[in-house]
Order: C-alpha cells, then sequence, then structure tokens
C-alpha cells in the first residue's frame, strides 16, 4: 500500500534504531503529542528498540481524553432533552461523565446517533426541520475545518436548527504547560503531524526558542516515528533547538491556508479546561458571535449542574501529562478496561491506557520508563 508498507518494512526500521543507539550518548526523554503515535509506538514495540538512555513519555495527544468531565456532563444534560438529535463520533459516547456516558442516555430513549462527519449532522438537521440537532464538536485543529465548514454552511443555507457543543482544543498551549511545570521531565517533542498540516509549523517556533526545546514535526508510522525520534535527539545530543520537520510528505511551513481561513471565520481563541491538566488560558476555539446562534451551549442555559466528579482511583491525569505509563495507574487492568472504563484515556481509540490494554496488558507495570 502506497506510503504505508513502506514506512512498515522491517528492513527499512533497523538502520534507523542503529542510527539512534550511535547517536545518543547521555538519556533523554522526548515527548510524543499524538495518540496516533502513541498507538504506533506501543503496537509495534518502537520503544523497546530503542536504546535505554531514551525514554518516551506519552503527553494529552488525545482530544477525545482531554475532554473534561464537566463538558461531557454537558453533553449529557443536552442529549437527554426531548427535541434534541445528538451527533457524535463513536468514540465519545462510552466517555465516562460524573455518572453516565452518552450510550446510558441513549438506553433511556435518547436520540442519539453515531456520525462520521459534522455535514452528516447538518444533512440531518435539513431532513429533520422539527428535531433540534447537536454535533458534538471534538477535536485538535485538526477537525476543526470540517466543523468550522458545518456551522458556515447551516448559516449560510439558513438551517437554524443545528448547533455545535464546542470542545476543540489547540496543541502548542497544553506543550507550554508541561514545559513550564516545575517538575518537567520532557527535553524534546515529536508533534503531530496531521496537526501542522493543517496549521503549519510557525506556532512551535517561540516554544522551542523560548523553552530551549527541540520540536520535531513527526508522522505516524514506525519509520516516520524512528525518524522523528533520531532527529530530536541529533539536536538534543548537539544542544540545538529547532523546530524541524520529519513529515514533509504532508506538512506544509504555512500549513493549509483554505482551512486556516475558514476556521478564523468561524472560530476564535478562548479558554479551555483540559482533563487532567486543568484550565489553560488561550487554549481552544469557541464560536465567534456572528455565528452564536449555532453554539449548543448558549442555545440551552445550563440547570443547575452538580459539581462534576471523576473516579478518583482513574490516574489518567497523569497520564496525559507524561508522569506516569498507564500499567502505573492502580486501576488499568481492573476494575478499569474498555469495556468498563473509568477514564477517557481507556476509552478513546488514540488514548494510551487504551494502547497499553490492547497491546501490553499481560506486561507488568514499567515505571516511567
Amino acid at each position: 500500500m502506497m506510503f504505508v508498507d513502506e514506512y512498515r518494512d522491517a528492513q527499512r526500521v533497523g538502520p534507523y534504531v542503529e542510527a539512534i543507539r550511535r547517536a545518543v550518548s547521555r538519556p533523554w526523554s522526548i515527548m510524543e503529542v499524538c495518540g496516533g503515535q502513541t498507538h504506533a509506538i506501543v503496537r509495534f514495540g518502537l520503544d523497546e528498540l530503542l536504546p535505554p538512555e531514551i525514554s518516551l513519555l506519552h503527553g494529552p495527544g488525545c482530544p477525545v481524553c482531554v475532554t473534561p468531565v464537566e463538558l461531557i456532563d454537558r453533553a449529557l444534560e443536552i442529549a437527554s432533552r426531548r427535541e434534541v438529535t445528538f451527533c457524535s463520533f463513536g468514540d465519545m459516547l462510552r466517555v465516562p461523565g460524573s455518572s453516565d456516558d452518552l450510550f446510558a442516555v441513549k438506553s433511556r430513549g435518547g436520540d442519539v446517533r453515531i456520525v462520521y462527519s459534522p455535514l452528516d449532522a447538518l444533512a440531518l438537521a435539513e431532513r429533520l426541520p422539527d428535531r433540534e440537532v447537536v454535533f458534538f464538536a471534538v477535536g485538535f485543529e485538526t477537525t476543526a475545518p470540517a466543523n468550522a465548514m458545518a456551522v458556515f454552511e447551516a448559516r449560510r443555507r439558513g438551517i437554524r436548527n443545528f448547533s455545535l457543543l464546542v470542545s476543540h482544543v489547540l496543541v502548542p498551549p497544553a506543550m507550554e504547560v508541561i514545559l513550564r511545570a516545575p517538575d518537567r521531565r520532557v527535553d524534546g517533542f515529536l508533534a503531530a503531524g496531521h496537526v501542522c498540516t493543517v496549521m503549519g509549523i510557525d506556532a512551535y517556533r517561540p516554544l522551542a526558542a523560548e523553552h530551549r526545546v527541540p520540536i520535531v514535526v513527526t508522522g505516524f508510522e514506525p519509520m516516520d516515528i524512528l525518524q522523528g525520534i533520531l532527529m530530536c535527539v541529533r539536536q538534543l545530543e548537539e544542544g540545538r533547538t529547532e523546530v524541524e520537520n520529519q513529515y514533509a510528505r504532508s506538512v506544509r511551513e504555512a500549513g493549509n491556508e483554505a482551512a486556516r481561513r475558514m476556521i478564523r471565520e468561524v472560530f476564535e481563541v478562548v479558554p479551555r479546561t483540559w482533563r487532567g491538566i486543568g484550565p489553560i488560558a488561550r487554549s481552544g476555539l469557541g464560536l465567534r458571535a456572528p455565528y452564536a446562534d449555532h453554539d449548543a451551549e448558549r442555545r440551552w442555559a445550563r440547570s443547575g449542574d452538580p459539581e462534576p466528579r471523576a473516579p478518583t482511583t482513574c490516574k489518567s491525569g497523569l497520564v496525559l501529562q507524561g508522569i506516569i505509563k498507564p500499567p502505573d495507574c492502580p486501576a488499568f487492568g481492573a476494575p478499569c478496561t474498555p469495556e468498563t472504563p473509568l477514564g477517557a484515556t481507556m476509552v478513546s481509540a488514540e488514548g494510551a491506557c487504551a494502547a497499553y490494554y490492547r497491546y501490553r496488558r499481560a506486561d507488568p507495570p514499567r515505571g516511567s520508563r
């Protein structure tokens, strides 16, 4: 398969592993900021191929995982309304709120539907003018253009019964919080290639310069990741702190200008709360004033939401910050499993806990290695 099989070729992987071994002279900790990269690392055992000096840390690279409990509770409240058809990608339906998930709402008769695009939800709103159709808009910068397009089209075509419950977050502000932490362990980053395909790489340059940290924009296949690690290690060993682009077959310096223009038209930068990290200023997207009529949070006033609660045994917040690995959580494997998840990192297809459960659950705890 073009651009897949050749990036999983074991014969080509070996030289990169050997090059990393030759390049490294001291311990370094490198964090990947993409759940897809985390799954590739665990699935293909890339971390086990690396020399012991290299530690890979799993960052907050899954937008489903960082959606806060209070926003899940808000989704449950809106989805429970009789007049609402609530649409979402499938992985959000099992993310636990304080006491329930969207599947539970559906089982009680709520009109909760899985869609594969926000434009599917918009088409549904057009077919069902007597229903209020809400799409749960979750994601990093990667999914923002499609969600913006859906709202843009709804306004342009006068489809008034369509709205978004927005939970968009931005990657660079979360990276900065990690870099400013007093117990920072990160020496270098592998940045998410799909985010940079949309947004470009300029936003990472101030981070690299101010915090003296190399950042390598990296793809998602084994060879991509190993090449990104090698580029990062070479920078660290040479004392360089630059932004480099390993994923040049997809990422351009300025990103996708048409997609960025659509984001700017519909969204504005707002504060967001990240599950496991907390509030981060200017770390999210919200609908601009001209599109306020399509904002589900504004459309329905809150009805005295109780204080959100998360399971105390779940340590997914520490997993999201790269402080522990999933097997170090006391709930991992039992009672927290994909069938009975306590945290979003076990639910999402990109969650670190789900990756370790699927590929490593027979392993003993690994500490912070």
